[in-house]
């Protein structure tokens, strides 16, 4: 099951120095949530937990960090790099579009 991010850890995984950190916004009442949430789990099988965080945070249970980041929408895909946010995704899309933006996190600057 990929990364539970929360309002209490957030900071501290998905803000982390030296990682990739791609975190899905969802909520369980969400279809198109549903639509992405198996693709997200394939892609935190596939990937390199050293060196990528995948994992989904519930907006309806963790508000702070959704507020935080301006998520209005969801499905929204959120992908930081050392902390700094570097990518977003809102709305369905491909696996393809998203190992895109993964591996695009991944090279170094």
């Amino acid at each position: 099951m990929a990364f539970e991010f929360t309002d209490a850890n957030f900071k501290e995984t998905a803000l982390a120095d030296g990682k990739v950190a791609v975190v899905d916004f969802w909520a369980e009442w969400c279809g198109p949530c549903r639509m992405i949430g198996p693709i997200i789990e394939d892609l935190y099988k596939e990937y390199d937990a050293d060196k990528v965080t995948i994992g989904k945070l519930n907006v309806d249970h963790n508000p702070n960090v959704s507020m935080e980041f301006g998520v209005r929408s969801i499905p929204t895909i959120l992908f930081f790099k050392d902390g700094q946010l570097v990518d977003k995704q809102v709305g369905v899309t491909t696996k393809t579009a998203l190992e895109n933006k993964i591996n695009g996190a991944l090279v170094p600057a």
